[in-house]
């Protein structure tokens, strides 16, 4: 399907061709709503870089709703983009108000210094089991996907990171991210393992 064609698809018409396998319609929707989107987040952070951190944890949501089929199609798609991208915002300003100080060492963690007090025993064993399965079947997902999963979840880079690292644009990252995650559910389910996603 040519560009002028796919650009004249309707939102929906875009998500349902992009669950089919079409990448180029999901690129449409967010050529479509970039700006706007990305607008938005800007003019409340006041901040280039928070922005496109949260510019991009935004479009990662709305990949991972809409591969769970978890997405209710209203006819209200950049209402809901503009949803998450503002609970993100909310987010980003709690974590930034409530963050605990800690000693300026590359040692230290912010994490070891929060306290979890629903961790007991039977949880903090689930958690450990859950991360040890996704990281053997990360180890089984083509090197493309993994290089992803493993710059995003273990070295806690943006996609834009992730994007210059592996030489790609930013959709093909956040399209192997997808398929990533794809695959994940897949082997889960045929290695019999719980993971969440």
């Amino acid at each position: 399907m040519t560009n002028v064609k796919i650009k004249q698809l309707t939102d929906n018409e875009l998500i349902t061709r992009y669950r089919e396998g079409d990448a180029a319609c999901f690129e449409a929707l967010l050529e479509r709503y970039q700006a706007k989107v990305y607008g938005y987040i800007f003019s409340v952070v006041k901040d280039k870089e928070t922005a496109d951190d949260i510019f991009q944890d935004t479009f990662y949501k709305v990949i991972v709703t809409i591969n769970s089929d978890q997405y209710k199609d209203e006819n209200k798609f950049v209402h809901w983009v503009m949803r998450i991208a503002h609970n993100l915002i909310v987010d980003h300003f709690r974590r930034n108000s409530k963050m605990p100080l800690v000693p300026n060492r590359p040692e230290s963690d912010v994490l070891d210094n929060i306290k979890f007090p629903d961790d007991n025993a039977e949880h903090v064993m689930m958690k450990k089991q859950t991360s040890q399965n996704i990281r053997r079947l990360v180890k089984m997902l083509p090197p493309e996907q993994r290089r992803v999963v493993i710059l995003r979840h273990y070295g806690h880079c943006d996609f834009k990171d992730i994007a210059a690292r592996t030489g790609v644009s930013i959709n093909t990252a956040l399209g192997r991210m997808r398929y990533a995650i794809i695959n994940l559910r897949r082997l889960a389910k045929e290695h019999n393992m719980y993971i969440e996603l």
